[in-house]
């Protein structure tokens, strides 16, 4: 997943059409790629959430699927194409934040034109500082049945954080990357959205998500399918 920011000079509307355009080409070509969606935050709002937000503030997110992380590195460190994906990045991007997540299917989504209907909120969490790696990754999972309760939520996954590069190419530390984790939650609507955490059982989800988590930064996307 690659976390993104556009450089300042660049309009929102400019980012989006050249990261659809022209770049969303490009990196579809990449060696053995099974899957690529771009996600443009439309929104960063908490919405339905009473949390204190991260500092993090994204302009567009990128997942693309391999079958191994060997794999991936490769596609994007080797070659003429790596190179030609720097330099395209450079070009419009202000930063480019890389992650490698291990996903898990919680609440299956609908079928593409369904989906392509519905609300896709992704949000970055950080663990408490008194939670570990480990402690967090079992708590998530408590956290999986608990989101499967509410009412209205028409998909769901999560993506645990498993590598990281600050830098694009250069590997990291979590100080340096503190992300523990990315949801991924789709809704009919707003108003969804809203009913699902006022309800009770939105309300013991997020009750639980307090004993594990600090931060939870939201935002919503329209997501477009490249590959």
């Amino acid at each position: 997943m690659g976390l993104i920011r556009k450089k300042p000079q660049w309009t929102t509307q400019e980012f989006q059409d050249y990261w659809r355009a022209t770049h969303g080409r490009l990196a579809a070509r990449a060696p053995n790629l099974r899957e690529y969606w771009q996600n443009a935050v439309t929104d960063r709002l908490q919405r339905g959430i009473d949390f204190a937000r991260g500092p993090w503030d994204f302009d567009g997110f990128s997942q693309l699927w391999f079958d191994d992380a060997q794999q991936a590195d490769s596609a994007f460190k080797n070659g003429e194409l790596a190179a030609q994906l720097i330099a395209d990045e450079n070009l419009f991007l202000g930063s480019l934040h890389i992650v490698t997540a291990a996903q898990h299917v919680v609440v299956p989504l609908p079928s593409e034109p369904e989906r392509s209907a519905l609300l896709k909120r992704i949000s970055t969490l950080k663990r408490r500082p008194d939670i570990t790696g480990e402690d967090f990754r079992r708590e998530w999972i408590v956290h999986r049945d608990l989101v499967r309760e509410m009412p209205g939520v028409s998909g769901y996954r999560q993506n645990v954080v498993i590598a990281r590069e600050r830098v694009k190419g250069k590997p990291c530390g979590y100080e340096d990357l503190p992300i523990d984790g990315i949801v991924e939650l789709w809704f009919e609507s707003p108003a969804t959205l809203e009913a699902a955490f006022s309800s009770p059982a939105g309300r013991t989800t997020m009750a639980h998500a307090k004993t594990f988590l600090a931060e939870i930064t939201a935002f919503v996307v329209n997501e477009h399918r490249v590959v």
